[in-house]
């Protein structure tokens, strides 16, 4: 298990409040735990049009909600817009994971994020995207600082939330909550891309709602 987190967070520029982009409760619960502990005033805030089909799209929104609201902090989920999405990326199918695609992604899901943050009275929002050793950190916080720039006074918090044991941390957090454990990054290319890579290893292709952290056995 992983060393327990004692650290004591500060919102930057002593900001009072602060707006939480979540990609999915593994990667956002122990950034909550910290924030909650911390004794910070924050929202979550759920946009992900991304995620790919609906029905993942509402296993990972409802895992979210349901940490959410054990620790009693308010949920805002945003539209599942999901045309917007495609049309973003479109002519970037067949891009790598980490590249172009990926920056127009986090691009669209950071500028609606600064947005409601802008009009909702945050002075700093921030994501859970770049915990996971998955992401290019300095990928997410430049789309995230991007986004921060249209509005006066916003700033993108880069805290670096894999620090001090922060990565696994999130997994045994993820275990003891057993939370639904998603299988690809989200959007339907991941998927595609993924399911080419389990092919090739002789596996069986991804299956929706079956795998949970911390259960030896499919639910």
């Amino acid at each position: 298990m992983a060393t327990p987190d004692h650290r004591m967070l500060s919102l930057p520029e002593s900001a009072g409040r602060l707006l939480l982009h979540s990609c999915c409760a593994p990667c956002c619960a122990d950034i909550m735990n910290g924030l909650s502990r911390s004794q910070i005033d924050y929202t979550l805030l759920f946009y992900n049009p991304n995620i790919h089909p609906a029905r993942e799209y509402a296993l990972r929104k409802d895992e979210n909600k349901r940490y959410a609201d054990k620790l009693r902090i308010p949920f805002v989920d945003l539209d599942y817009d999901t045309d917007n999405w495609f049309a973003r990326v479109r002519g970037l199918e067949n891009e790598p994971e980490r590249g172009v695609r990926c920056t127009a992604c986090f691009d669209m899901r950071f500028e609606r994020s600064a947005l409601y943050a802008a009009e909702h009275g945050f002075p700093v929002f921030t994501s859970s995207l770049g915990i996971s050793r998955w992401k290019d950190l300095k990928q997410v916080n430049g789309c995230g600082q991007r986004a921060a720039a249209r509005h006066p006074d916003l700033v993108y918090w880069t805290f670096n939330w894999r620090k001090g044991g922060g990565s696994q941390r999130m997994v045994d957090t993820a275990k003891l909550e057993q939370f639904y454990q998603q299988e690809y990054c989200g959007c339907v290319y991941s998927l595609r891309d993924t399911n080419r890579q389990r092919k090739e290893k002789g596996l069986q292709k991804i299956r929706f709602g079956v795998r949970y952290y911390g259960q030896d056995t499919e639910a």
